[in-house]
């Protein structure tokens, strides 16, 4: 559970006031509330989650494809990665993750709000989280707070593109 002051605030307004930024290297910058997601089309999918450490879980995820999302902030030609920022944090350092922009245009990547018809509960991600079926379960981002389009990984945490890659030497590209 995400313990910044912000995230605790739109918690307990029941995400009222968040708003998803959509920002970078894009033509349309975007500050995008729940209501503005849900208008956008939505997909269900029924999908079984991967998880490195050897477990798995299948549960039916609701959400805005990403493709409408990249869309509406028209990507600019040098864009290459898709950054997710997000409200948690491991020892102070914040979560943050990376897909190209194949995975990101896939039409089962989704910007999930509702798990198995309900809204997204907080122990998995709520208000929002990624859910990039082609990959492993760290890749799936929780607590979305911002999409950063970018032209390289380069100034992107330690430079690997996420998390667990920056700090366990994990794969960038997780398929599976």
């Amino acid at each position: 559970m995400p313990s910044s002051p912000s995230y605790q605030q739109h918690l307990s307004e029941g995400f009222a006031g968040w708003r998803l930024i959509v920002d970078g290297a894009v033509e349309s910058p975007l500050a995008l509330s729940l209501t503005q997601l849900a208008r956008l089309p939505q997909r269900t999918q029924i999908t079984r989650h991967d998880c490195v450490e050897g477990w798995s879980a299948i549960g039916q995820w609701t959400g805005v494809p990403l493709k409408f999302v990249l869309d509406a902030a028209r990507p600019r030609r040098s864009a290459r990665y898709i950054v997710f920022h997000c409200a948690d944090d491991f020892d102070g350092i914040p979560y943050y993750e990376s897909v190209d922009l194949v995975d990101g245009y896939h039409p089962q990547t989704l910007l999930a709000h509702s798990l198995n018809g309900a809204r997204l509960p907080v122990g998995h991600g709520a208000p929002i989280r990624l859910r990039v079926e082609r990959q492993l379960g760290y890749k799936h981002a929780k607590y979305v707070m911002r999409v950063e389009l970018v032209d390289s990984l380069a100034d992107v945490g330690e430079g690997r593109g996420g998390y667990w890659e920056d700090q366990a030497d994990y794969e960038w590209y997780a398929g599976i």
